[in-house]
């Protein structure tokens, strides 16, 4: 039988393989798995992609990972790290592990090679008797609710606002009234403001307002906490269960200003296109994003602004809370 893979998490695919094992053991069927995917495409200057240092760098730590089968490092490969290696097989080989969910593993390595600028690795595995130690999604669940909890109580009072209108919602479907106590800044001052919602290092949800549609700061935390959950239309909307899981980022923006290519800095400032009723925005220093031509190409491209059209730029910065 041949499987795809999908845009889904790291997780989800691992939860695929224990589902492949589990269908296979009710059907009384021995199966073998291949997990068939390239390494990194970005090894050699003189290689059909090109190199970077992450190319090596990505295939030197999937080959340790998986020859000590270690599936729980598996599932924290940092997607941005993973994007820029220009790699294809990591969701096809967290499938496979999945399969051997609480059992002990054997790994032989037993070649790699990257002679045309692109990685190609080979890993026998053989699973042995079960062991409760080997649950590699649940303790890499268990990681992840840790660290999130200690990134939570680092967070300031704008991000604790956010993840509060958002776990309120999701739990009573009513909007969070402004808490009493927050600071003047909070609740006397306008802005526009981004929510953006992460989860195991992936963008899960991003909605925010250009210029205030609100009273106050507070009350455009809150609705757009709430928007960044549950109305983003990129993804669904964000379960009670995934709570724990994620992180939050509260962006308070200036108020626009018009500019050109040259006056840009994609660390620096977030960019606003506009062509007629068409208009994108993206926020500044983001994961992956180094250059102006980047950083213009997204913005068009969720503007839905295409190749040709006229179009102006308008830049803003940003107080980004995490």
């Amino acid at each position: 039988m041949r499987i795809g893979l999908s845009g889904f998490s790291l997780i989800e695919h691992y939860r695929f393989g224990e589902a492949i094992a589990q269908a296979a053991a009710a059907l009384k069927r021995r199966v073998v798995i291949i997990a068939s995917g390239d390494l990194s495409h970005k090894l050699k200057e003189e290689g059909p992609y090109g190199f970077v240092p992450e190319g090596p760098q990505f295939d030197q730590k999937i080959m340790e990972v998986l020859s000590r089968a270690d599936f729980t490092s598996l599932l924290e490969f940092d997607p941005v790290f993973c994007e820029k290696a220009a790699e294809c097989g990591l969701r096809s080989f967290v499938v496979m592990s999945g399969a051997f969910d609480g059992l002990e593993v054997k790994a032989a390595k037993l070649s790699y090679e990257g002679p045309f600028g692109v990685g190609y690795g080979v890993v026998c595995f053989e699973p042995g008797e079960k062991s409760s130690a080997r649950h590699c999604g649940e303790k890499y669940l268990c990681l992840e609710r840790e660290r999130c909890a200690q990134a939570a109580e680092k967070n300031d009072e704008y991000v604790r606002l956010a993840r509060s209108s958002l776990e309120y919602y999701l739990k009573t479907k009513h909007p969070l009234p402004v808490p009493s106590g927050v600071s003047a800044e909070l609740c006397e001052r306008r802005a526009g403001v981004f929510v953006s919602l992460k989860k195991g290092g992936e963008l899960r949800g991003c909605i925010g307002t250009i210029v205030p549609v609100t009273g106050s700061i507070a009350e455009e935390i809150i609705r757009n906490a709430i928007s960044a959950g549950t109305q983003d239309p990129r993804f669904d909307p964000v379960r009670e269960d995934e709570l724990p899981y994620l992180i939050y980022d509260v962006d308070v923006l200036t108020p626009s200003e018009r500019a050109d290519k040259d006056s840009l800095n994609p660390k620096r400032y977030g960019v606003i296109v506009t062509s007629g009723a068409k208009r994108g925005l993206l926020l500044p220093n983001l994961d992956g994003v180094d250059t102006v031509e980047q950083q213009l190409q997204i913005a068009l491209r969720k503007a839905g602004i295409g190749r040709g059209e006229p179009y102006f730029i308008e830049r803003f910065e940003v107080v980004r809370h995490l």
